[in-house]
């Protein structure tokens, strides 16, 4: 998994770094040029600008939200490989779950999904134990401890969302400072008219950071939410599947 991470974060850096090529084909001039990628930038050195990186982090957080939404559709397929019986007129005991959890055994791969976490801890507590109440107690930790890891997942992707803002106010102090060093530079006499405007046009460019970031950062967030809603979802339905099909069908004599 951790290689799987590193190789979709080279992909979307690669990609953005695509985008930024285009875009800087398409743009040299105007107001796109510099809202997107301070074409015309007066601090460093042309791609190395602010919203650039943005752009970067921007796509970071897209491979991030690839991830999340992959995993979910790999863990709502493991319900339809109908791993338990569904028939409502079959009770289950203990020497009826041996043939479930090989089953569960075979169809394991390296990466495990939370049914068959799920389906193995309980069986093998049933087994163990002969209880139903022991069995319906390891099932309610074990939900609560696969919400805990679908929260984890999202951390490294709400830091991106909160990065996202903070380079675009580190550009727009940049931005300021600069404007400000301009007009004090003696460039252009305080007396002349055209300072007010060589002031107003540089101070633009320093909010577009700002701008773009927050709708970057909005656009991060709204499939942030979509993405966490869909995983909790997919749990919640691998844990209706469970307790339908194995904790309310255990026979304990």
């Amino acid at each position: 998994m951790h290689k799987e991470r590193l190789f979709t974060l080279g992909l979307s850096i690669l990609a953005g770094i695509v985008l930024i090529a285009v875009l800087s084909l398409l743009l040299s001039k105007g107001f796109f040029a510099d809202f997107l990628l301070d074409r015309n930038t007066s601090f460093g050195v042309y791609p190395f600008t602010i919203q650039n990186i943005m752009w970067l982090v921007f796509f970071m957080g897209l491979g991030e939200l690839f991830l999340r939404f992959r995993d979910s559709g790999e863990e709502q397929q493991q319900i339809e490989k109908r791993l338990l019986p569904e028939d409502a007129s079959i009770m289950l005991r203990s020497q009826d779950l041996g043939g479930i959890y090989k089953a569960i055994q075979q169809t394991a791969t390296v990466k495990q999904y939370f049914l068959q976490r799920l389906v193995g801890r309980c069986v093998l507590q049933f087994q163990t134990s002969h209880s139903i109440d022991q069995a319906n107690s390891l099932f309610n930790s074990s939900m609560e401890l696969y919400q805990h890891e679908i929260e984890l997942n999202y951390n490294i992707l709400r830091y991106i969302v909160w990065l996202i803002p903070t380079l675009g106010f580190i550009g727009t102090v940049v931005g300021i400072a600069l404007a400000l060093n301009f007009a004090g530079s003696g460039q252009i006499e305080f007396q002349d008219p055209q300072l007010l405007s060589a002031l107003t046009a540089k101070l633009g460019v320093a909010f577009n950071t700002t701008l773009l970031a927050l709708l970057q950062s909005a656009i991060l967030m709204f499939l942030l939410h979509i993405a966490q809603g869909r995983e909790e979802w997919v749990l919640n339905r691998i844990g209706q599947y469970c307790l339908d099909n194995l904790i309310n069908r255990l026979y304990e004599k």
